[in-house]
């Protein structure tokens, strides 16, 4: 897969077979919905509209890995995030 210019070249080259993709004429191969994904540095998820979360490669790795750890510890880490989310939500609510 290209990077930088080199894929804005690509995908342009592309453009006719992504207009019928827009289209509906032709359905992408998960391959490419991967690729298109990549390239947009969003989640195939996110691509195909079954979320509204774009999340960033940064935000990724950290969830990949805290899904590595044992529940104890995902469970201490996902406990740390509830506390900091109600914080904010009260402190939003009160200003």
């Amino acid at each position: 897969m290209q990077t930088g210019t080199s894929s804005l070249v690509y995908w342009r080259q592309q453009g006719d077979v992504i207009g019928r993709y827009e289209r509906g004429d032709i359905s992408p191969s998960v391959d490419v919905v991967v690729k298109i994904a990549d390239v947009l540095e969003v989640s195939v998820d996110y691509l195909i509209g079954k979320t509204s979360l774009a999340l960033d490669k940064e935000a990724l790795k950290r969830l990949e890995d805290i899904s590595k750890l044992k529940e104890e510890k995902k469970s201490f880490i996902y406990n740390l995030i509830d506390m900091a989310l109600r914080d904010m939500k009260t402190k939003s609510a009160y200003a």
